[in-house]
């Protein structure tokens, strides 16, 4: 048996059929997954700095990260799974985020607090853009179903946002 055949068995064991189309699903399926590589990547972070964070406001700051990282987490799946509805696939494994992640990671030995949640912030802010993005991508392609839970993350990550620039700013 050939390198072909064994793909292609394989494709058409995991293609879920669906009324999208083919360049629909393609479309569609790389949108949602490299906002799911970026939720991944934006989870690790939040839980990063929930681990190590430090300093008088400890408790908030440990609780708020807590909180925000287990939205993001709770993400992922109907984010993998609606790649699934729509017949495409997604992530396999932790390379494959590291390959198309868009956010950056964070391996510093010490952060600041304030630096933790100015990034975190920035970080949740460029998600908000790629949601947007993969926002454009479903409504192209009349996806209302993954619109709909794109445009509830959206409202999510600018929560986020809020929140964490909040705590960032200065006293005057």
């Amino acid at each position: 048996m050939n390198d072909l055949s064994i793909h292609a068995k394989r494709d058409a064991a995991l293609r879920t059929p669906t009324d999208l189309g083919a360049n629909a699903t393609t479309d569609i399926a790389a949108a949602l997954t490299g906002v799911l590589a970026d939720m991944f990547a934006l989870y690790l972070k939040t839980k990063n700095f929930h681990w190590h964070m430090s300093g008088p406001h400890f408790r908030d700051y440990h609780l708020m990260l807590d909180e925000q990282g287990d939205q993001i987490f709770a993400t992922t799946d109907a984010l993998a799974e609606r790649v699934r509805k729509v017949g495409g696939s997604t992530l396999r494994s932790i390379g494959h985020i590291g390959r198309i992640q868009r956010l950056l990671d964070n391996d510093a030995d010490y952060v600041t607090p304030q630096d933790m949640l100015a990034e975190l912030a920035d970080d949740n802010r460029s998600l908000t853009g790629f949601l947007r993005a993969a926002h454009g991508v479903c409504e192209t392609h009349n996806d209302v179903a993954s619109t709909s839970l794109i445009e509830v993350w959206i409202d999510d990550a600018e929560r986020r946002s809020w929140f964490l620039y909040e705590t960032t700013r200065q006293e005057r």
